[in-house]
């Protein structure tokens, strides 16, 4: 591992156990202001997020009919609170696919996903993995904000779900990483923890595209114990997109 992949592990409050002539390496990293920023960010909301631009530029045809038909969607009633129906951001054509639960009052205001302080968490979380929101593309199970953050109901799970069936067969990834339980369980189909589900290889659909679970970076902001278990998590995926 890097000295800046530790750097970013610190940042996140991950430790890792390092030789000692590793040490002043990666004193030197995080003394530097680019870490120090970072570590501000995961607890400072004054600071910008860093998110991908939305590509409205050349859109296939399907991805455009696509957009037009989450940001207009009527199908729940969701839609009458919404500020913004959150589509998703990065790349088109990323091998990782992350999909949250739904989007949060940030994501409402903003039209993107996983921001606030769990989205500078998740933030880090792709930096130490060499990735950047740029380089994946990051949805969620539902569009549109649940009144008070409450967990979807089963008909607007319904209603949402031909939209991220759609992403998953244009985007085509090697790896989606299921964030949390209601993606979890809208994604395979069942209601069992996190905790049973992660740290295994599962399958989304016809598609059979590889899927992994791991915990939701709001959890991990409440939890910061089960930080480690997010970054394996992590780990396993990457090996199954290299092994692809």
């Amino acid at each position: 591992m890097s000295v800046l992949h530790h750097a970013y592990l610190d940042a996140m409050g991950i430790q890792v156990w390092q030789r000692r002539q590793g040490v002043q390496a990666v004193a030197q990293i995080l003394s530097s202001p680019v870490v120090q920023d970072l570590q501000a960010s995961a607890v400072s909301p004054s600071l910008p997020v860093i998110v991908a631009p939305h590509q409205q530029l050349q859109l296939p045809a399907e991805w455009g009919a696509l957009e037009a038909g989450i940001v207009n969607c009527n199908r729940c009633e969701l839609h009458r609170q919404r500020t913004h129906a959150v589509v998703g951001a990065g790349s088109r054509s990323a091998a990782w696919m992350f999909v949250g639960e739904a989007p949060g009052a940030d994501e409402d205001q903003q039209g993107e996903p996983f921001v606030g302080k769990a989205g500078e968490l998740f933030n880090l979380m792709l930096n130490a993995l060499g990735l950047a929101r740029q380089d994946v593309y990051i949805t969620n199970i539902v569009k549109c904000r649940p009144p008070g953050n409450r967990d979807p109901h089963v008909e607007e799970l319904a209603s949402c779900a031909g939209y991220l069936q759609q992403q998953v067969a244009l985007i085509k990834p090697r790896i989606i990483v299921a964030v949390g339980r209601i993606a979890a369980h809208s994604l395979l189909h069942n209601d069992l923890a996190v905790g049973v589900l992660r740290g295994k290889e599962h399958r989304y659909s016809d598609a059979q595209t590889p899927v992994v679970v791991t915990y939701h970076p709001a959890y991990l902001l409440r939890a910061p114990h089960e930080k480690r278990k997010a970054w394996e998590d992590l780990l396993f995926a990457r090996s199954i997109v290299s092994a692809s």
